[in-house]
């Protein structure tokens, strides 16, 4: 299925090219001999893991340092850069994403590649062509950017570590440009609500057969209201939870992927969240994959 190789297939031969040598994960992909293919598929798993473990540390390394500066989302910078001299540079394209998930603005997160030298990781919001924004930084100031490259949304580039403090500023000045702090508010976008009769594994099995979602044709997604009845913490970071529609009165499997949102059990939630198939030990059931937790 998609989400399969999108989600855990995918997500494994990345690790290799990020942390050590894509070679592995094309010699798995190729392999005719089962126990040879189930070998590199255990080591491919082992580096995914430590490429999770290494950009959680480096999130909560960013977070810490946003913290320091005590700013809110009405201060921070609107185009935002960040830099460690410690953090991995494989993994600083992901970082970029998750910080830019969670502040709703550009953010281009940096690494040291040889002495004297960054590469940053650009990802980008709505409205910014971040490839463009990059150029623009070069054309006014020259001396800044060693090379660049990439599209609308994501993009790389290189620059003397010395250069970092102005381009930093020289960057947000041209985001500042294109973008106003107003349009930066996160927008959920939701297909409505579900009755409770739909909440089924008929329907959740049409929503999957209906795949494969993507950039421009996303997954359906929905919100409403529940009763929070049992929550648990799962694979370290992800939410487990029982829910019962407002009303209603049937229990359903949720699951919060990378939360660090807890609520107290029979609390009111409002939920944005997709209806997925989960499958365990060869049986199947409807899940609510959620994307948005508040109370109320």
């Amino acid at each position: 299925m998609a989400a399969d190789l999108g989600f855990a297939v995918g997500p494994r031969l990345n690790a290799a090219g990020r942390l050590d040598d894509m070679s592995l994960g094309i010699e798995c992909l190729l392999a005719d001999d089962m126990r040879s293919a189930r070998a590199m598929a255990a080591e491919l798993d082992a580096m995914n893991r430590d490429r999770r473990e290494i950009e959680s540390d480096m999130q909560a390394q960013a977070m810490a340092a946003l913290g320091d500066l005590e700013l809110d989302d009405t201060s921070l910078p609107l185009g935002l850069c960040l830099f460690d001299p410690d953090w991995h540079q494989g993994v600083i394209g992901i970082l970029a994403a998750r910080i830019k998930e969670r502040y709703h603005r550009p953010v281009i997160a940096f690494a040291r590649s040889t002495a004297g030298e960054l590469k940053g990781s650009a990802r980008s919001v709505s409205g910014l062509h971040i490839r463009d924004a990059l150029d623009a930084v070069a054309t006014r100031h020259p001396q800044l950017i060693a090379r660049f490259g990439g599209h609308a949304m994501a993009a790389g580039l290189t620059l003397a570590e010395e250069n970092y403090p102005a381009f930093a500023r020289a960057f947000d000045a041209e985001v500042s440009r294109h973008l106003a702090r107003e349009a930066l508010g996160s927008i959920i976008h939701s297909d409505g609500e579900l009755q409770e009769r739909e909440l089924s594994l008929e329907i959740a099995r049409l929503l999957r057969d209906a795949s494969p979602w993507g950039q421009g044709f996303p997954a359906p997604q929905f919100e409403g209201r529940f009763a929070l009845l049992e929550q648990r913490v799962v694979g370290e970071r992800h939410l487990k939870m029982v829910l019962r529609p407002t009303g209603g009165s049937r229990r359903l499997e949720a699951i919060a992927f990378n939360s660090g949102v807890h609520t107290t059990p029979g609390a009111q939630v409002r939920l944005v969240y997709r209806l997925d198939v989960n499958e365990y030990r060869g049986v199947e059931n409807a899940q609510l994959v959620v994307e948005h937790i508040e109370s109320g």
